[in-house]
């Protein structure tokens, strides 16, 4: 069953006193596209998580964040002095004094005005055990998009069957219509070269052959069965379990093609009707596939 590529989920868990979010949406893109971003202290993460993505989707623009709430966690937020740091500030203060000859002592302001004196905590985290418990809200995220772009894709399954037999009665039309156009269209032909060829002896063998000859440029069988032979392979695709948005794309173009070559061939005014329905159907359905995964 088709997929539509756009879509939303999102999931949430505590791990170790922290609560940590993934929000993934899915939109249209000719390829696949993964857009991740995370906090600092999940960055080794990020290979993992995009081959995960990865092997779930096949096209669209995949955009995911990963957010962390401490939540009140003790060790979150929690700075120490950076004393290395402090004394060297110290001691080349007490020399620019001692070297100018300036008065007055290094106080507690001076010292706390510098950058990174106060640096936060590192609290241990066990990489590998937070990189299961992520992966698995990352794939109940996935989860949920997946059900959404399902249900989604069945919408564009409605809409393009119903476009699509369209055509397939359209080209029926065509189809019960052209052999009679190509039998009008040799018997004014052969009308046509009497007139002009009137007193004239013509070899009616030959009169015959080259009306056959020209009437057969506008026979349009050819492209009728490679259309309605296009059309089933659409059908078949619709049904398909893997990502053919690329492929049910080009398969239109080709239906474009001979539909635009009937169109050329005959000049009947019912044939030409059904040809710009045809065309007005497929430029629909092309609009609709570019949704399609």
């Amino acid at each position: 069953m088709i997929k539509s590529m756009t879509g939303y989920g999102k999931a949430e868990a505590m791990i170790e006193g922290r609560k940590y979010a993934v929000e993934i949406r899915s939109l249209n893109h000719r390829y696949l596209e993964i857009s991740l971003r995370l906090p600092g202290s999940l960055s080794a993460l990020e290979m993992e998580i995009k081959r995960r993505i990865g092997e779930r989707f096949s096209r669209g623009r995949i955009e995911v964040a990963v957010r962390v709430d401490t939540n009140g966690s003790i060790e979150e937020g929690r700075l120490e002095l950076n004393l290395p740091l402090l004394r060297n500030y110290f001691s080349l203060l007490q020399r620019l004094k001692d070297e100018f000859q300036l008065k007055g002592e290094v106080t507690l302001e001076n010292l706390t005005g510098f950058k990174d004196v106060f640096v936060p905590v590192e609290v241990e985290t066990n990489m590998e055990m937070l990189a299961e418990h992520i992966a698995g809200v990352l794939d109940e995220a996935v989860g949920l998009l997946t059900e959404m772009r399902q249900k989604e894709g069945a919408l564009l399954l409605a809409d393009l069957e119903a476009r699509i037999r369209l055509v397939e009665t359209c080209l029926g039309s065509i189809s019960e219509r052209a052999p009679r156009c190509v039998q009008e269209y040799q018997r004014r032909l052969t009308e046509r070269i009497r007139e002009l060829t009137e007193g004239v002896d013509i070899d009616a063998a030959r009169l015959s052959q080259e009306v056959a000859i020209m009437a057969d440029k506008s026979d349009v069988t050819e492209e009728i069965v490679r259309l309605n032979s296009h059309i089933s392979q659409f059908l078949e695709m619709l049904r398909s379990e893997d990502a053919v948005g690329r492929k049910i794309d080009f398969l239109i173009q080709e239906m474009n093609r001979e539909i635009n070559t009937i169109g050329s061939k005959t000049g009947d005014l019912e044939i030409s009707k059904n040809v710009i329905e045809i065309k007005s159907e497929l430029g629909k359905l092309r609009e609709q596939v570019q949704n399609i995964e």
